[in-house]
């Protein structure tokens, strides 16, 4: 059985609003106790994110779910002929942050595109490597002649669980309590972090007949959740042995007074060990496929914080790998952490900017805390 060739043929976007500013976050995102946060400035002044995007208003109300801004970014696909999206034989959507726990996020977001016809839709679930998941269950569909055109998506709507109103229960019972009335940081931490978004890629197995299309020439998963605890989590509650209890064994007063649909971080367990675990098995995927750091043209990795960038860095050049950093490209400042659509978002700036060449290869690097998950893709530019 002879396999096809897959192609990236076209990128698209959905940010909600406008962009928002380190000091209107609270703005929409609320004050917990009517107080600012102490945590905010020392997150951001780390993070290096200058501006991010809310499916909110000021009034902390919803202007879109996580579906209508996933269906928005297909649409805007085939906004050159918006006809094509019938030919549509896939819809492959991942999230971390879908707007119910049923139905799948995808048929959700299927249910906001009347204008496509019947076909497969699939969800996959987990947290920043979910939107890569999706790209390669759609790349594999198409590879083995399964479908000829498929959409992946990557989307998150995290905002929802950031305003004030989450956590506003466990601080007054902290008050009533006596004592300390700031939220935890693992809880509070994330609000500094996080943004919505949804961003899509076109696949084929023919390239563009004009202009650039990125063939897809491999994409490689890896976790360690076999050797590593739990360490970002939502709705649930990590235990002393490092197991989570989940909500269904929560009281539904519980929920509301431990803010336990909020998405925690374990935030030294994070530092210690997000950035060697993905450098090593990096090293391991350029020995089996002779690869070496020269090959690469242009680095993408998604990373939540500027403070870890120089750390990345440094681990490549440990493992023999370094890529220097004029060859990275980044968009956190501008677009903020968007979980699983991050890599769409900087492929697609990358793609529309006039900047690549044919011949010139994309390096993809996507790591997941959930408990320590890594997605790898390379790109050539055709």
């Amino acid at each position: 059985m002879s396999l096809n060739q897959v192609y990236i043929t076209n990128t698209s976007l959905f940010l909600p609003n406008e962009p928002i500013s380190c000091d209107d976050m609270e703005s929409y995102l609320g004050f917990i106790n009517d107080k600012p946060s102490k945590s905010r400035k020392i997150v951001l002044r780390n993070n290096g994110i200058k501006t991010r995007y809310y499916a909110l208003t000021k009034e902390g109300k919803a202007t879109h779910t996580n579906a209508q801004m996933t269906a928005l970014a297909v649409k805007a696909l085939f906004a050159g002929d918006p006809n094509n999206i019938k030919k549509l034989e896939l819809l492959s959507c991942g999230t971390s942050s879908p707007d119910q726990m049923l139905p799948s996020h995808g048929v959700m977001t299927h249910g906001w595109l009347p204008e496509t016809n019947v076909m497969e839709v699939v969800s996959p679930s987990g947290v920043c490597c979910a939107g890569m998941h999706a790209f390669k269950y759609a790349y594999m569909a198409v590879k083995t002649g399964d479908v000829q055109l498929a959409a992946a998506t990557g989307s998150e709507r995290f905002s929802g669980v950031l305003v004030a109103d989450v956590f506003e229960e466990e601080a007054q019972k902290l008050i009533e309590l006596q004592q300390n009335p700031f939220i935890a940081f693992e809880k509070e931490f994330l609000r500094w972090m996080l943004s919505d978004g949804a961003a899509a890629f076109l696949l084929s197995d023919k390239p563009n007949e004009q202009g650039l299309s990125l063939r897809v020439d491999w994409i490689e998963g890896a976790s360690y959740a076999n050797e590593m605890e739990v360490c970002m989590y939502a709705a649930s509650e990590k235990q002393p042995d490092g197991n989570l209890k989940s909500y269904m064994d929560f009281t539904p007063e519980e929920i509301m007074n431990k803010s336990i649909l909020s998405i925690k971080q374990d935030i030294k367990l994070l530092s210690d060990n997000i950035v060697p675990l993905g450098g090593k098995r990096i090293k391991e995927i350029f020995q089996k496929r002779g690869l070496t750091a020269e090959e690469v043209d242009y680095f993408l990795p998604h990373i939540s914080s500027d403070y870890f960038k120089s750390k990345i860095f440094e681990v490549m050049e440990q493992y023999g790998e370094g890529i220097p950093y004029e060859k990275w490209f980044l968009n956190l400042s501008t677009m903020g952490n968007v979980g699983a659509a991050s890599a769409y978002l900087m492929v697609h700036e990358l793609f529309h900017s006039g900047k690549l060449k044919k011949g010139e290869k994309i390096l993809l690097l996507v790591p997941e805390s959930g408990r320590f998950s890594y997605m790898y893709a390379m790109l050539t530019v055709c």
